[in-house]
């Protein structure tokens, strides 16, 4: 693998990984009726490469999977990050 199929690796764990917190915090925030995460700041880091940890926070805590847009933004940013890697370890 090459240097950069390593730092897209990285970024997309690490963006998945906050992404699954961010959902997970927002789902408990809105059990407790507080303070919640803004859904643009939800969608912002799937889209930027956190989508594996949002589709997985969707699906674990049952948390905007009925809510416009997430249902179909999160699998095409899913999809296009997966793309994105094949195309970068497939040597382009």
């Amino acid at each position: 693998m090459r240097e950069t199929v390593y730092l897209l690796l990285i970024w997309l764990g690490v963006l998945s990984a906050l992404a699954l917190v961010l959902f997970g915090w927002d789902k408990l925030m809105a059990k407790k009726h507080r303070r919640r995460i803004p859904e643009a700041a939800l969608l912002g880091c799937a889209l930027a490469g956190g989508s594996a940890g949002a589709a997985l926070g969707m699906a674990v805590f049952h948390h905007k999977t009925r809510k416009p847009p997430f249902p179909v933004l999160v699998p095409l940013a899913l999809l296009a990050h997966a793309a994105l890697l094949a195309w970068a370890a497939l040597g382009r």
